[in-house]
């Protein structure tokens, strides 16, 4: 991989220190308002404007309140749900009721998946209701490729943006998110594709690199960590692996990237919490050092 995070785990320490304490420290050493208000620069939106988050995956173990609760404690304020905490099989009040319990919980809830889905328009239709009644303006899916012709032709339907999730060695349709990005590139803007930076990543594939190539058609993010940047990378908490996290999070800023930014934590799936508040730890104290 050509960008390599030397610098990483060295400055560990430091990212999570500006992430806890920095509004702290700001607030005891500044000066009053008064004697500063001409010289104050704008101030920075929260995460460098990023809509940093959970891909509700990450609490599979729990209900949608626990997994509701966790993503709040951690500082996300949006959700992707899995089906797992909204059913497929839900009826259209049952998705309704559940959107309004995420907003009322201080969360938007921004897309729903992974989908998978055959080529069968009758079933298909079902995931783009589900999508429809919940509120969810994309769909994070794996269509298979014959399926194409009829997820494009429901997306113009129901005017809902398609995020076509890559998972790595081992997946026979979308190993790469260029692989996505070269079956969507012609069709319907609502076309588009979710990078999974931690598959990429196992693909021995520069994360930076495809966000570059795919931005245009990139709807959703999760991003991770793993172990090693080889098909035998295992999930471990974000800034202690291979990925060149730094790199991502500057990349997704300096392009500002305006769609989800989901942090799928697959580790400890009895226990993700205190790797969840550590992995989004990092990511601010990222976010406030660049």
């Amino acid at each position: 991989m050509k960008h390599t995070k030397p610098f990483a785990r060295l400055d560990r320490r430091r990212f999570l220190k500006a992430s806890l304490f920095g509004s702290t420290a700001l607030a005891i050493v500044a000066p009053p308002r008064t004697l500063t208000a001409s010289v104050t620069k704008p101030q920075r939106a929260p995460y460098d404007g990023l809509k940093l988050g959970l891909a509700s995956y990450t609490f599979r173990k729990f209900t949608l309140y626990q997994a509701m609760a966790m993503t709040k404690q951690a500082g996300a304020g949006f959700i992707s749900l899995k089906d797992v905490h909204l059913p497929y099989k839900s009826t259209p009040a049952e998705r309704q009721e559940a959107r309004l319990k995420i907003e009322a919980g201080g969360l938007e809830l921004v897309s729903g998946g992974v989908m998978y889905m055959k080529n069968n328009e009758e079933e298909t239709r079902g995931f783009f209701e589900y999508a429809r009644d919940a509120g969810m303006p994309t769909i994070v899916c794996s269509p298979d490729i014959d399926a194409l012709d009829t997820v494009e032709k429901l997306a113009k339907q129901y005017n809902l943006r398609i995020a076509i999730h890559n998972h790595g060695p081992g997946d026979k349709k979308y190993p790469s998110p260029l692989d996505v990005l070269r079956l969507v590139k012609d069709r319907d803007p609502r076309m588009g594709l979710c990078i999974d930076v931690g598959h990429t990543v196992r693909l021995g594939e520069d994360p930076v690199e495809v966000i570059h190539q795919c931005i245009g058609r990139l709807y959703d993010f999760h991003i991770k960590d793993v172990t090693e940047a080889t098909a035998e990378g295992k999930p471990i908490e974000v800034g202690l692996g291979a990925i060149d996290i730094v790199g991502v999070l500057k990349t997704l800023v300096e392009l500002r990237y305006a769609f989800h930014v989901g942090l799928e934590y697959e580790a400890k799936e009895n226990d993700p919490l205190a790797g969840v508040i550590e992995s989004f730890g990092y990511m601010r104290g990222v976010l406030a050092a660049i």
